[in-house]
């Protein structure tokens, strides 16, 4: 199936891992790579070193192509940028827009640059600015996420830009893939999807909680960092919402000394990753605090297993899904639901066109 989406990136199917901290590492990145989708390997919770050593890692399992995903706004985001470069990665997607001169690096050095935008004014900034592409993440999504729906955000993009759109936000199955191309996508995004794998290094019982959830046990909290954050209700995320703010400032110190320990971040350079966050938003210092080390919080469940003491990103999907196929497994099957769903659109089209060819007098007359 040939979109724009695998012209531009050199992937077989139109299908996108998308980059998830503490999840989207080399073992999964180079799965979905090797299945034939656009793995992106998630470089938030990595120093710059580590993520030289992800990226050869990656390199040393595929020679398919594959995705990086950094933040625009970290300190170090050129360095980053540097190392992308210099290794020969293919494409880079962003969690937040990137600058002007960001993009215009990137593209003069070959790199396909595709940033994530939850509103059409964003994806007709960033086109402007040379971006190859966009990420549309609906409100449904898992993450950080915003409040508009797939269905209503994909059309409004697809339309207000010339360059290809991915859909991302509720896509699981095939049929979510033909339905993001009947709006003029070029492909679509999955995150929970490739989280519960055989691939994904998630722990076993990590998974097992997300398996168990129903779309109800999904909420969209501010609670964590002060932005809207959608993921499974929990007994921290309850006792997050009900902190006062003296607590919540507490806890939200000791866990960004941990994320420092862990990233090799300085205390100033996480104040000032903090003081971006803040500009612009109506945060408490606690809520920037928390959104600095957000990391932490996600590590806990993600690599460590402690479900207790840490949050688990989901998009609503969760509680459509049963099962954990392997990255291959999974592509090939959304793939195969993909061309079934449209032959099955197919055949009746195909009656309708000789019904009209044989016997034109069927037609209804004007007036």
């Amino acid at each position: 199936m040939k979109t724009a989406l695998t012209e531009l990136t050199g992937v077989e199917h139109p299908i996108v891992q998308t980059g998830m901290g503490w999840v989207a590492g080399p073992r999964l990145v180079s799965a979905c790579a090797n299945a034939g989708a656009l793995g992106i390997l998630a470089s938030a919770t990595m120093t710059t070193e580590h993520l030289l050593r992800a990226i050869r890692e990656v390199k040393s399992r595929t020679d398919a192509p594959f995705g990086v995903n950094l933040r625009a706004d970290a300190s170090d985001a050129r360095s980053r940028v540097r190392v992308i470069i210099d290794e020969g990665v293919k494409v880079t997607s962003f969690a937040l827009a990137p600058s002007k001169d960001l993009i215009a690096e990137l593209r003069d050095a070959g790199v396909v640059v595709i940033p994530s935008i939850g509103a059409r004014r964003h994806a007709e900034k960033v086109a402007a600015w040379g971006a190859d592409a966009v990420m549309v993440q609906g409100g449904e999504g898992g993450g950080h996420t915003g409040e508009v729906a797939t269905t209503v955000l994909l059309p409004q993009v697809v339309d207000a830009v010339d360059i290809p759109v991915i859909a991302a936000g509720g896509f699981y199955d095939g049929r979510g893939l033909v339905a993001a191309l009947a709006y003029g996508a070029a492909g679509i995004g999955m995150g929970t999807r490739f989280l519960l794998t055989s691939d994904s290094t998630v722990p076993d019982t990590v998974k097992a909680r997300y398996l168990a959830a129903s779309v109800k046990d999904v909420t969209l909290t501010t609670a964590v960092d002060g932005l809207p954050h959608r993921m499974l209700r929990t007994d921290l995320v309850n006792a997050l919402e009900g902190a006062g703010r003296t607590k919540a400032l507490a806890q939200a110190v000791r866990r960004a000394a941990g994320f420092k320990r862990i990233s090799g971040q300085s205390w100033a350079g996480m104040v000032r990753d903090g003081l971006t966050m803040k500009h612009g938003r109506d945060l408490t210092w606690s809520q920037v605090l928390l959104a600095a080390n957000t990391p932490m919080l996600l590590r806990a469940s993600m690599v460590e297993g402690r479900t207790d003491v840490g949050v688990m990103a989901s998009g609503q999907v969760v509680g459509l899904i049963d099962d954990l196929p392997s990255c291959a497994e999974l592509v090939a099957r959304v793939m195969a639901e993909a061309n079934e769903t449209l032959e099955r659109f197919q055949a009746p089209l195909s009656a309708l066109r000789t019904s009209i060819r044989t016997s034109p007098s069927t037609l209804p007359t004007p007036g």
